[in-house]
This record gives structure tokens, C-alpha cells and sequence, in this order.
């Protein structure tokens, strides 16, 4: 199998950008209609929904790496060629979007508005310009950071530095999480520190997960699905451990009480993440016929991530929100179902236009 060919089917890392894309989604047409009365007689089986789709960020770090390990591998580009083809791909359609929710929808600024040119700059690179920009904020660090995790991946190659690295990382990271946990969740500071969710350490195993996904590929993919029944028990038990710890603290349940350095949390998106990955070592395996599909709708998924709450604010408009305040559910499902489609449709869209434009 050639380069290119290999590089057209979808990877693991494919599958967790698609899976993390959709559900992330969810969460953004929750998040909206979380406050309606209507809604409100429906929480808590919408929580456990929201719950469900807590892994988005991580399993999109770990997919990134994985991939992005894969594909550079055998012709690691220079750190400009590098950075030269990330700024069309992630920084140039962040900073558009950005634009269009400071310019359109200024209403949907987090934490604070801006009120003169210097605070109107700080929203706009540190995330709070929509709800989901925090996440771009933190996963652009990655192109900064990359000549770093090259180096990494280098060493990583070597049997006994790998477990050095891992071992590491896993202390490093318990020592982040038990500082988070005793110190600023459960304080004041909890929604005045934010800007720690904007930094990549945070979220930094899951970079060095996905490229030990890379590196021991075939062993790994075949392990998780020989183990993906005890990996779906353990899912389906910290789902539960989380929903009885969320709904014990009463209502209104605040969408806003969880946190991905909570300890059931991790555990819980590296079940996902391990299950995801399962699932992709599976077709692959069989040569399943959505490989293609996968792997095309992955190169639209960040594109489509930052464009989603846009579109969603436009449905919510154009009668979303009506019908969420009648028929709380069939409004959702059907905004979800409206975002999900306007979003990858216009990234497709998109794409066709350029592709056009290279071609005259």
C-alpha cells in the first residue's frame, strides 16, 4: 500500500476528531437551551446526555497527535513548512471565526465583553470570543509546541524512554489533577481561574497518549478490542459514579460543575478514547467501507467545530428556539441534527470553492 493511499484511509486519530467533533456539538445546543423553562422539567436525563459527550476535548488532542505523528513519520517537514500549512488549515479559520462571532454575534462573549480596542484584543486571543473558542486557544499551542513533541516522538522509539516519558507524564499530570481538585475546584477560583483551561499541560497526556497510540499501533488497537468489554463495563460504571456526583450536589444542575481534571472524568475519556480507538483498530481491520468516509469527514471536523456555534445561533433564530420552548426534545434533536449538517455542509462547501479556484 503506498504513501498516498495509506494517508486517503482514516486512522485512529480520524475517528477521534469525528466522534469529539459530533459530540461537542451536542454540547453546544445543550448549553443554549439549558436555561429554557421548558427544558428544565427534562435535566436531568439531558445531564446524563451532556455527560455522555464530556471526552471532546481530550479524544480531539489525542486524535491530532496520533494522526499527525502517522502522517509526518517517514517525512518530518521543516518547523516553517510545518507552520506554513497549519495556518491555512487551523490558524487562519480561527481567526475568521473569531472575527464573525466578535463582529456578529458580540452577545456570546464568555466571562466578560469588551469595551475598548485592548480588551476587544484580549477576547479575541484568548478563547472568550464563543463559548467553544476556549478549546482552539489551547489546541493551537500544539503547532507552537510541535518541534517539542517531535523530539518526543524521537525518543519515544526507544523501548525504555517510552516508559520513562509515560511515567513522567502520569505523575506530572496526578500532581496538576490533586492540586485542581483541593485548591481551585471546589473554591471561588473554580470559574475565576478559567485561563487554566487554556493551557496545553492541561490536556498534555493526551497528546503523549496519542502518539503511543502511533507508535504501538498494531499491538494496541488489537488489545482494546480484545479488552473493549471491560473497557465498556468500566465506561458504563464511571458514567454512572459521575451522575450520582453531579446530581447529589441538587438543582439547578449547572452544566458548568464539570470539569475534565476531575478524576472520574479522566477515567472516563480514556475509556472513551480507548473504545473509539477500538472501534477504528475493527474496521480497519475489515477494510470497512466508512474508512473513506471517516477520514473525509476528519479533514472538515476542525473547520466545522469552530463554525458550529454560529450556525446554531442562526437555526436558534430562525425558529430553534421556538420549538425548543414547546417540544424540548424534538426542539434539540432538531437544531443538534440542523448544526451538525450546516457545519460539515459548509466546510464541504468550502473546500469545493478552493479546490475550484486551484484548478483555473
Amino acid at each position: 500500500m503506498n504513501v498516498k493511499t495509506t494517508n486517503e484511509i482514516a486512522d485512529g486519530g480520524d475517528y477521534l476528531k469525528v466522534f469529539a467533533c459530533t459530540a461537542v456539538m451536542f454540547q453546544s445546543v445543550l448549553s443554549l437551551a439549558w436555561s429554557l423553562p421548558s427544558v428544565t422539567a427534562h435535566q436531568s436525563g439531558l445531564a446524563v446526555l451532556y455527560l455522555l459527550t464530556k471526552f471532546t476535548a481530550p479524544a480531539f488532542i489525542c486524535g491530532i497527535l496520533l494522526t499527525t505523528m502517522r502522517t509526518t513519520a517517514e517525512h518530518q517537514p521543516t518547523y516553517r513548512h510545518y507552520l506554513h500549512n497549519q495556518w491555512s488549515a487551523l490558524f487562519f479559520p480561527t481567526i475568521c471565526w473569531t472575527l464573525a462571532y466578535l463582529l456578529v454575534f458580540p452577545n456570546l462573549q464568555q466571562h466578560e465583553h469588551f469595551h475598548d480596542l485592548l480588551s476587544w484584543g484580549w477576547q479575541f486571543v484568548n478563547g472568550n470570543a464563543a463559548p467553544h473558542l476556549w478549546y482552539n486557544t489551547m489546541m493551537l499551542q500544539i503547532v507552537i509546541l510541535m518541534p517539542v513533541l517531535w523530539g518526543i516522538r524521537h525518543k519515544l522509539m526507544r523501548r525504555w524512554t517510552s516508559g520513562w516519558i509515560l511515567g513522567i507524564t502520569g505523575l506530572g499530570y496526578a500532581l496538576w489533577v490533586g492540586w485542581y481538585v483541593v485548591r481551585v475546584y471546589p473554591t471561588s477560583r473554580y470559574m475565576s481561574w478559567y485561563l487554566l483551561d487554556r493551557v496545553f499541560w492541561g490536556f498534555w497526556p493526551y497528546a503523549i497518549l496519542g502518539m503511543l497510540a502511533w507508535r504501538g499501533w498494531p499491538v494496541i488497537q488489537y488489545r482494546l478490542r480484545r479488552w473493549s468489554w471491560g473497557l465498556g463495563l468500566l465506561w458504563g460504571l464511571v458514567l454512572l459514579a459521575q451522575c450520582g456526583a453531579w446530581f447529589a450536589k441538587g438543582r439547578p444542575i449547572q452544566l458548568s460543575q464539570t470539569s475534565y481534571y476531575l478524576p472520574a472524568t479522566i477515567v472516563y475519556v480514556l475509556t472513551v478514547i480507548g473504545l473509539v480507538l477500538a472501534l477504528a483498530g475493527r474496521q480497519q481491520a475489515r477494510r470497512s467501507r466508512f474508512l473513506p468516509v471517516i477520514h473525509r469527514l476528519a479533514q472538515y471536523a476542525y473547520p466545522s467545530y469552530l463554525a458550529n456555534v454560529f450556525w446554531l445561533q442562526i437555526i436558534w433564530r430562525l425558529g430553534g428556539a421556538t420549538l425548543t420552548r414547546f417540544h424540548p426534545i424534538w426542539g434539540i434533536a432538531l437544531c443538534y441534527s440542523l448544526t451538525w449538517c450546516w457545519s460539515f455542509g459548509f466546510t464541504a462547501l468550502l473546500e469545493r470553492f478552493k479546490n475550484w479556484r486551484r484548478q483555473r
